[in-house]
């Protein structure tokens, strides 16, 4: 286990360039399993995400091995194995995603339960409930789950919520089902469309409605694909509350604006900076900033994981801010230490005439305990403490407010940071950080 050491006070200055996105380098690995022979996948980040899902398909079976920078060939003939031990299951959530390829070469999947990110419940019912209307029979046996099938077959799901997951799962079980199956209520991220950019590139045949539909006509065959994946919007805009929060001016390159859409609008309204070339996006602090109000929601709103980045920024922001999750029931675990740090936060929960409507978790079955929202009262000086990370999302908020924190931070339990992100701290130092990586004691 290793921890980060981390002076505040420093503006951040500079440029960085994009890895590929988190949400979509593991899938697409995944996905290369439903075709027979070699696939190179490029811009794939260098994240333990990455690397769990390299020892899942090793143990499958498949062969994996690195060709140049950020390239991953990945050879599928020898796969022969369709149980996925326990391990890998409380290391991510990865797992169950390995349900369409499974069943496609085997008609049988036995999958651990998933962990990763300890932000709420994970509603796994509306991917079970899909794969049943595909012709999937699903057994639970205590952490396990055991997938089996004669033959999986079109039909037609609605989610009863919006799930990015669950959306990618069922499509790749669609993608080699007999005959047609439509998908209602369906994820509308960008790491989504690439996914069935990949799969498409594969001889797979998908469409996207505009009334939130996605029709996939199921083919016999797959082929191996050449696939370069997105870059990661949730890293540009890590790099960008880094720039505004600490006064300072950060190029990220290769973002691409239109990802961005819901972010951009509140970061304007609070009064940041950002120019926009072919180059990327430049943000850089122009003003003191104001409070302003967020909302999560999914795509095209604005995201879940950004929230907690954004609470940092909102602690240097005059006046008080709001945010109101509505994705997770659980993603405020960083308030405490923010609180620790000096920051000035209340957490509430808002009165809602039908918050089952409203939530895009279960909040019925919600503990009265676990509050949705926060006022965040600023501008106020931070300073440093010794704290643990909790999340990926909640420990780069951590890194974030120890960077622009009186003192030095010490944080512990930075594996979960590498789940997502390459070279954090590397990367921060060349911004102009003074960040050290030490074991824990």
């Amino acid at each position: 286990m290793e921890k980060f050491i981390i002076q505040g006070g420093k503006r951040l200055n500079g440029s960085v360039r994009l890895g590929g996105a988190k949400n979509v380098s593991f899938k697409v690995m995944i996905a290369a399993l439903l075709a027979n022979g070699q696939s190179r996948l490029l811009n794939i980040p260098q994240i333990s995400d990455v690397e769990i899902t390299r020892k899942i398909i090793t143990h499958l079976g498949g062969k994996i091995r690195s060709s140049g920078e950020r390239t991953l060939f990945i050879e599928t003939t020898s796969i022969k194995g369709h149980e996925i031990p326990q391990k890998f299951g409380n290391q991510s959530r990865a797992s169950t995603m390995f349900v369409g390829p499974l069943l496609a070469r085997f008609k049988t999947a036995i999958l651990p339960l998933p962990g990763g990110d300890n932000i709420g419940r994970r509603p796994l019912e509306r991917h079970v409930e899909g794969l049943k209307a595909l012709g999937a029979k699903i057994d639970f046996d205590g952490k396990k789950m055991r997938v089996t099938t004669k033959e999986l077959r079109g039909g037609r799901y609605r989610f009863a919520k919006n799930t990015h997951t669950g959306t990618e799962t069922l499509v790749m079980a669609a993608v080699l089902a007999k005959g047609k199956t439509i998908l209602e209520n369906v994820a509308l991220e960008p790491e989504v469309d690439d996914l069935i950019s990949c799969l498409v590139k594969m001889g797979a045949k998908i469409h996207r409605k505009p009334d939130r539909r996605i029709v996939i006509e199921g083919v016999k065959h797959l082929k191996p694909v050449i696939h370069k994946i997105m870059p990661d919007r949730n890293e540009a805009v890590s790099y960008a509350c880094a720039a505004v929060a600490s006064k300072g001016d950060i190029i990220v390159e290769n973002v691409k604006k239109e990802h961005l859409t819901a972010f951009l609008q509140k970061y304007e309204q609070a009064g940041g900076g950002f120019e926009v070339g072919d180059f990327g996006i430049r943000f850089f602090y122009k003003r003191p900033l104001i409070a302003v109000q967020v909302t999560t929601a999914p795509h095209p709103g604005f995201m879940t994981d950004w929230q907690p980045l954004w609470a940092v920024v909102a602690t240097q922001a005059m006046g008080q801010s709001t945010i109101h999750e509505t994705v997770h029931a659980q993603r405020f675990q960083y308030v405490p230490d923010l609180l620790k740090m000096g920051a000035r936060i209340k957490l509430y929960s808002p009165r809602l005439s039908h918050p089952q409507d409203f939530y895009n978790f279960n909040p019925f079955n919600d503990r009265p305990e676990y509050h949705h929202a926060i006022r965040i009262s600023g501008p106020t000086p931070l300073h440093g403490y010794d704290l643990s990370v909790h999340d990926l999302r909640a420990g780069a908020t951590l890194v974030l407010a120890a960077l622009i924190a009186d003192g030095t931070t010490t944080l512990a339990g930075v594996d979960l940071i590498d789940r997502g992100y390459e070279n954090l701290d590397g990367r921060l130092m060349d911004l102009g950080a003074t960040i050290r990586r030490t074991q824990e004691s």
